[in-house]
């Protein structure tokens, strides 16, 4: 017995926060959410309109921030009238061709279409530099920051929206490799979390076990996925990893 203790105490590193007490390895870690997403526009302009505020729950798709678009709302409305009426003149000529094909060429007809097929690829060309003047949602979540308010100018890929997904949550820690290799995916482990001054327990799974030992440490990463529905868990707190 007392050689198999100093052989635990030898495996475990303190270098990896585990501790051994009362028949049990505790392996220290943080949690993380699930999702932490930072968004920004690829265009520059200036910040028209927030449609959700810090805090908001927001929907994958929803837009959060509008900059300036006057005149790209302009030039897509333009070519979508155009578009429109390349349409009607190639649909006509098509009605024409099929009725009496001898007062139509089959090359005007060609020509029509190329030209309703130019039109509606510079409208989708338009209503795609319309579209980049929004920041949407890149999935549901809390915004946790807005950088830019209402009238301040953006630069391209400048970070203007950080995005939060909490409804579950990554509990993340380095353990000493020797130990990781008792872990396999998806097995299901406990863990200790901590919610203001409650402590409790909850349950599990092994999501990721890195593939690599970092050589200087020795440690190798481990990710345990656990439910956070409730809200209970703020994603920076400490926590704990028990294994018998």
């Amino acid at each position: 017995m007392k050689m198999t203790y100093l052989r635990l105490l030898l495996l475990l590193s303190p270098g990896a926060g585990i501790c051994f007490a009362g028949g049990l390895v505790t392996i220290a870690g943080i949690t993380e959410p699930i999702a932490d997403v930072t968004s920004s526009a690829s265009v520059p302009g200036i910040v028209s309109a927030w449609k959700f505020k810090e805090g908001d729950s927001v929907r994958q798709g929803d837009t959060i921030i509008e900059l300036d678009k006057k005149l790209e709302e302009l030039e897509a409305d333009r070519r979508k009238l155009a578009m429109e009426k390349a349409r009607k003149d190639w649909e006509a000529l098509q009605t024409l061709f099929k009725k009496n094909s001898i007062s139509v060429r089959k090359e005007e007809l060609e020509k029509a279409e190329t030209d309703y097929k130019i039109a509606a690829t510079e409208y989708e060309m338009a209503a795609e530099q319309l579209r980049k003047r929004s920041v949407a949602a890149p999935c549901a979540g809390n915004i946790a920051e807005i950088t830019r308010d209402v009238g301040e100018a953006c630069q391209p890929y400048q970070p203007l929206i950080r995005l939060v997904d909490t409804h579950q949550c990554y509990f993340v820690s380095n353990v000493e490799a020797r130990l990781a290799s008792q872990f396999k995916p998806d097995q299901t482990v406990q863990l200790e979390l901590a919610a203001g001054t409650t402590t409790f327990k909850v349950q599990g799974k092994i999501a990721f076990i890195s593939p690599v030992v970092d050589p200087a440490s020795g440690l190798q990463k481990i990710r345990v996925l656990f439910g956070n529905a409730d809200g209970r868990i703020r994603p920076g707190v400490a926590g704990k990893l028990l294994v018998e």
